[in-house]
C-alpha cells in the first residue's frame, strides 16, 4: 500500500526523471510508471549503453523490453567511445515523448537539467597520454588542474579527474571554466518530476548482494568470458562493476568464491559514491526511501 501510494504522487504528465545508486529499485518503478502512463523507458546509466553486457549491468531483460518500449540501451558497440554530449543528443529526440528517464549517471542528468558545457572533442593523443597516467594514479593529472577545477570535480572519482585533465590540455582553459560557460538546459527541473531513490545502506548493500547472486545464476560469468580474448581494462565499456573481478577468477588469478566477494564490495563501494554525488548534486529532487 506504501508503494502504490508513493506512485500516486508522481506525475502522470510531466517526464519523469528516476535516479539513485545502483540496485536502489530504479528499473522496476521505471516500468511501473511505463505502464500506467505508456510512457517510453529511456536509460541514463553509461554502462547499460553497450551491447556486450546485459546481465552484468542488469539491463532490461528481453520480457522487459517486449512489454515496455526501452530507448538508449545496448545500442553502442563494446569498443566505441560514448560521451555525455552524445547521450544528451539522443535523449534530446525523445523527451517530446512521454518519458521515464532512469539510470545512475548523475552526470547525464546534471547535463540534462543543468546543461552541457559546448566543449570541443579531446583528441586521441591526449586522451590515450589521459589513459596512460590514470593508470599510475590521479596525482599528477590532480596537480595540473587549475585551482577552479580542482574544487569542483569529485577528485576521488579518477574517470572524473581524467576529463578535466584531458579538457584542460586539449583546449588550454580549465574544465570548470568551460562549465560556467554552459547554455541552458534540454530539460529544467522545473519542468519535469524528478525523483532520486535513496535506500539506507544496509538495505541498498543486502540488495545488491542478492542481486549479484542473481547475476551469477543468470549467466554473468559467461558474458564476462565472452570479452575475455579481447579484454581491453582502457576501454570504457570494460568498466562494469564486477567484471574486472570476474576476469581475474577466469584467468586464474583468484577463486570464485573470492572474485564474487571482492565484485560485490566494489560495488558497495560505488553505490556509496553514488549517493553522496546524489546527496550533493540532487539537492532538489523529491528523495524516495
Amino acid at each position: 500500500m506504501e508503494y502504490l501510494a508513493t506512485l500516486k504522487t508522481i506525475s502522470r504528465e510531466a517526464p519523469v526523471l528516476i535516479a539513485g545508486p545502483t540496485a536502489s529499485g530504479k528499473s522496476a518503478l521505471a516500468m511501473d510508471l511505463a505502464a500506467r502512463d505508456g510512457r517510453i523507458i529511456v536509460n541514463a546509466d553509461a554502462l547499460q549503453v553497450y551491447d556486450c553486457w546485459r546481465v552484468l549491468t542488469a539491463r532490461p531483460t528481453q520480457a522487459d523490453t517486449a512489454t515496455a518500449p526501452h530507448a538508449l540501451y545496448g545500442h553502442i558497440a563494446r569498443d566505441s567511445a560514448y560521451s555525455v554530449g552524445q547521450w544528451l543528443r539522443e535523449a534530446a529526440a525523445l523527451i517530446d515523448r512521454p518519458v521515464v528517464i532512469v539510470g545512475g549517471t548523475g552526470l547525464y542528468f546534471s547535463a540534462l537539467t543543468a546543461g552541457l558545457a559546448d566543449i570541443p572533442p579531446i583528441p586521441a593523443a591526449v586522451r590515450a597520454e589521459g589513459d596512460r597516467l590514470r593508470a599510475a594514479g590521479t596525482a599528477a593529472m590532480l596537480t595540473a588542474l587549475d585551482p577552479a577545477t580542482q574544487a569542483r570535480i569529485d577528485t576521488a572519482n579518477p574517470m572524473r579527474v581524467q576529463r578535466a585533465w584531458e579538457v584542460q590540455q586539449a583546449t588550454g582553459r580549465g574544465l570548470a571554466s568551460w562549465q560556467d560557460d554552459t547554455g541552458p538546459p534540454l530539460l529544467p527541473l522545473s519542468r519535469a518530476d524528478a525523483i532520486v531513490l535513496r535506500p539506507t545502506p544496509a538495505t541498498l548493500n543486502a540488495r545488491i548482494d542478492a542481486r549479484f547472486d542473481a547475476m551469477m545464476t543468470g549467466g554473468a560469468l559467461d558474458e564476462v568470458r565472452a570479452q575475455l580474448d579481447t579484454w581491453t581494462p582502457a576501454l570504457p565499456a570494460m568498466r562494469a562493476i564486477g567484471a574486472a573481478e570476474l576476469v581475474a577468477h577466469l584467468q586464474g588469478r583468484m577463486p570464485l568464491d573470492a572474485a564474487i566477494s571482492a565484485a560485490k564490495i566494489t560495488t558497495h563501494q560505488y553505490a556509496k559514491r553514488q549517493r553522496t554525488w546524489f546527496r550533493s548534486r540532487m539537492a532538489d529532487w523529491r528523495v524516495f526511501a
